[in-house]
């Protein structure tokens, strides 16, 4: 099942080695009908290591659900699979194994390194969502030409408090925003 609203895409599969190579190209292609070509290898090559993922350490299906959604200034791409147990990052691919050629263990730390933030979440009792986001080239643009922050040498007094909100851009969309009072 395909699905093409104007920001979401989801496409259910097998997760096997002759699928992978499609979902690549679907997620290519919808990344250059929403104009977002800068994106397309980073999230093709997460994607590629999610679904490896699931064929690999999946149980007790290989079946899986591959979403991307575009998030204001943010790509989220998704897999769910059916097996609860969640994902661990080997030694291995942080770096504390002499073995420099060994080849298992790295997807995760491959998407932690191509992409901006990345989770994964339990999906009910019996299976988990992983995910990873990217910026947007806009967002990346809109970062690179905003004004520098102007500073203040000295603080001025404060006769009030004053609310500040915090932004955290890795927040799941729908989480509650914090506030901080400062004072």
């Amino acid at each position: 099942m395909i699905s093409h609203p104007s920001r979401h895409c989801a496409v259910e599969l097998q997760a096997l080695p002759s699928r992978i190579g499609q979902v690549r190209r679907i997620v290519s292609a919808q990344l250059r009908y929403w104009h977002l070509d800068p994106l397309i290898d980073r999230a093709a090559l997460g994607v590629t290591e999610l679904l490896t993922n699931v064929h690999r350490h999946a149980q007790p299906d290989k079946t899986c659900t591959v979403e991307i959604e575009l998030l204001l200034d943010r790509l989220m791409v998704s897999v769910r699979d059916h097996d609860p147990r969640l994902p661990v990052v080997d030694g291995a691919s942080a770096g504390e194994d002499d073995d420099s050629l060994s080849t298992g263990g790295r997807g995760l730390a491959m998407v932690a390194a191509v992409s901006e933030s990345w989770g994964v979440r339990p999906d009910g009792e019996a299976g988990k969502v992983v995910w990873f986001t990217l910026p947007t080239p806009s967002a990346v643009r809109a970062a690179a030409t905003r004004p520098p922050r102007r500073t203040v040498a000295d603080k001025p007094v404060r006769r009030f408090a004053e609310v500040e909100h915090a932004v955290d851009l890795r927040r799941p969309e729908g989480a509650p925003a914090r506030f901080t009072v400062a004072g």
